[in-house]
């Protein structure tokens, strides 16, 4: 298929880039990795006037630690590069293998953590572990810039609360206690495959009490969903097989999926159940994040 024809622009600072987005309205469309708008272009799903693209904005790359702030991965960091950070690796390795889950090599090699929050489809893996780690998000726009928590990024399938002017510019995984923390899915295929299913979950230990427990579940709702009655069920507890069982059993109760090709709302819920356990097992058992 072919690529409806559009108009290229190159801003060379994120101010301007806003700018651009903000004259053009929702005629434009912002280009980073372009692993999803291409192929929605290509398809007749989207057909922006304007693509205004952000390879030049070196800015929104990479990953650092701030003492006192925390980690922050550049929105155009690609998940590759999410992987293999030293960083990450050693604070946050949950999140560098909720990466390693998504699409294939290749993709992974042009394809941003910052798109995979932007198209806010509801089976994306990196939004539940960043949601599950308490993340926020930095926002600038021609206004200026603000901050929100990834949990409340998400408006539903496709949108998010980003402005027309507006572009996710860093995500920061706050310093935390958390034990550990986990992202387990299942999908249809071995590798590169949608989540049916994914589950992230964190942990605070005290002893052998959860002292905090935060459990956010993919892909059985319209945006990530927070397991909060699932949560409560271990929280201030202390940590046994039984209360771990009834934990993912009272998130199959609460999640909210539908029937689709992939598969029923039963299956979804059974899978919830299992996936629920197996990714607070392995939290606590972990000893670090």
């Amino acid at each position: 298929m072919i690529v409806p024809q559009f108009e290229y622009l190159v801003p060379q600072s994120l101010q301007e880039a806003c700018a651009l987005l903000g004259q053009h309205g929702s005629k434009a469309k912002v280009l980073s990795g372009g692993s999803d708008l291409i192929v929605k272009m290509k398809n007749g799903l989207a057909k922006p006037d304007y693509l205004v693209s952000l390879k030049n904005l070196d800015e929104l790359k990479g990953v650092r630690y701030e003492a006192g702030t925390g980690v922050i991965i550049g929105s155009r960091t690609t998940h590759n590069q999410v992987i293999a950070n030293p960083i990450l690796r050693e604070k946050y390795p949950s999140v560098c293998a909720a990466a390693a889950t998504m699409a294939a090599y290749q993709i992974r090699n042009i394809g941003t953590i910052g798109g995979n929050l932007v198209n806010a489809v509801p089976s994306a893996d990196m939004p539940p572990i960043l949601i599950a780690l308490g993340a926020q998000a930095r926002i600038v726009g021609t206004a200026g810039e603000r901050v929100v928590r990834v949990e409340d990024f998400f408006l539903g399938p496709g949108r998010t609360v980003l402005g027309q002017d507006e572009i996710l510019a860093e995500l920061v995984i706050p310093d935390q206690a958390t034990t550990g923390s986990n992202y387990v899915k299942f999908g249809l295929r071995r590798a590169g495959a949608l989540a049916v299913v994914g589950v992230a979950s964190s942990v605070t230990m005290a002893g052998d009490v959860a002292k905090d427990v935060r459990i956010i579940l993919g892909a059985v709702a319209p945006i990530p969903m927070v397991a909060r009655e699932a949560e409560n069920v271990l929280r201030g507890k202390k940590v046994s097989d039984d209360l771990i069982q009834h934990a993912g059993k009272v998130a199959a109760v609460e999640s909210k999926p539908i029937n689709d090709i992939r598969g029923s709302a039963e299956y979804r819920r059974n899978l919830v159940d299992v996936l629920t356990r197996r990714s607070l097992k392995a939290a606590i058992e972990k000893g670090h994040v």
